[in-house]
């Protein structure tokens, strides 16, 4: 677990829509009993400052962090997933289908693009197309990376042979998602030691769990196994954060110093 995924998964639980900067000693702190030294927590927090996610904010000798509007778009991206459904419901049977041709000259914005096509739900299927059973606009996206006119997008649904189940197993390594999940029933309903205070068992437990959900493009039920372990797991992460909301909130108030910052 990554020192800056601990770190959003810490403010985007105690810091996001407050309005508040985070005195540095007690985010090291937190990532301290999370097993992260204090110098690695430092390295973070300053490149994390330098890719303009954090702000330093200094009221006399002691120093503040900030979200910048980037970071906090990130988060709020964020707590969207944690709150929606990772099996997606009501579908129509129709796809969204994307298709680019990157000249070789735009390397770096051709892995760009399947980054966040990943991101936003999508697999790839062919060379040069990919798939997501969502209605999902990335022309955000494409415009932010300047690929609009490489870039062709339609609506659509299987026919004749084409199997959906099929499509999902090309496109998606649903076995590598299902051990994933597997992995955190068994950690997180008892099978490993995690940490023992609130503060650090949610923050690890929502950074583990933003994790999966980031490789999980949130499929139809009608096309997963019966089984699919994605269902309990999130059951489970849904009744554990719920439990540990209050005291973790409670811890945090005694271990994060915060200051108020202008809107």
């Amino acid at each position: 677990m990554s020192a800056q995924t601990l770190i959003f998964a810490l403010f985007g639980d105690q810091v996001l829509g407050r309005e508040v900067a985070v005195a540095t000693g007690g985010v090291i702190t937190v990532l301290g009993r999370l097993g992260v030294g204090e110098h690695a927590t430092r390295a973070t927090i300053a490149r994390m400052s330098g890719r303009g996610l954090l702000r330093p904010v200094r009221r006399g000798r002691q120093v503040f962090l900030a979200l910048t509007p980037r970071a906090d778009a990130v988060l709020r991206d964020g707590r969207h997933r944690l709150e929606a459904d990772i099996v997606l419901g009501d579908w129509d049977g129709r796809w969204t289908l994307l298709a680019f041709s990157v000249p070789e000259s735009r390397r770096a914005d051709r892995h760009a693009l399947r980054t966040r096509l990943s991101w936003r739900g999508f697999g790839p299927l062919r060379s040069g197309l990919w798939v997501s059973p969502a209605d999902t606009d990335v022309s955000r996206e494409l415009g932010e990376l300047d690929l609009l006119e490489h870039c062709e997008v339609f609506r659509a649904e299987a026919a004749l042979w084409t199997d959906p189940a099929r499509i999902v197993r090309e496109a998606w390594d649903l076995p590598v998602l299902a051990a994933g999940y597997r992995r955190f029933l068994q950690r997180w309903s008892g099978g490993c030691p995690v940490p023992s205070d609130a503060l650090s068992r949610r923050t690890l437990l929502t950074a583990e769990w933003l994790l999966l959900i980031r490789q999980d493009p949130r499929l139809p039920g009608t096309v997963l196994p019966a089984d699919w372990p994605g269902v309990p797991a999130q059951d489970l992460f849904r009744a554990l954060h719920r439990q540990l909301a209050a005291p973790a909130r409670e811890l945090a108030e005694d271990v994060l110093a915060t200051v108020a910052i202008p809107q």
